[in-house]
């Protein structure tokens, strides 16, 4: 699979606590002058049945592009 440009972090924690991940994410990418282009998703790297909310760990990953500046 072939993605192109992502911003992508690890959130470690309950999924409830994921929207904080995501502001630092879309902090990072303004910083930056990027912008998401595309639906974003989400790869489990826990088993949630055998590991205690505080110890899931999710990567974030949202397609982006270089802000059009014209």
């Amino acid at each position: 699979m072939a993605e192109g440009l992502c911003v992508q972090m690890l959130h470690v924690g309950p999924y409830e606590t994921e929207p904080e991940t995501v502001e630092r994410m879309h902090a990072y990418m303004e910083a930056r002058g990027l912008v998401q282009n595309g639906l974003h998703h989400e790869i489990y790297l826990t088993d949630p049945r055998k590991t205690p909310p505080s110890g899931w760990k999710t990567i974030l990953r949202f397609p982006v592009e270089q802000r059009d500046l014209s």
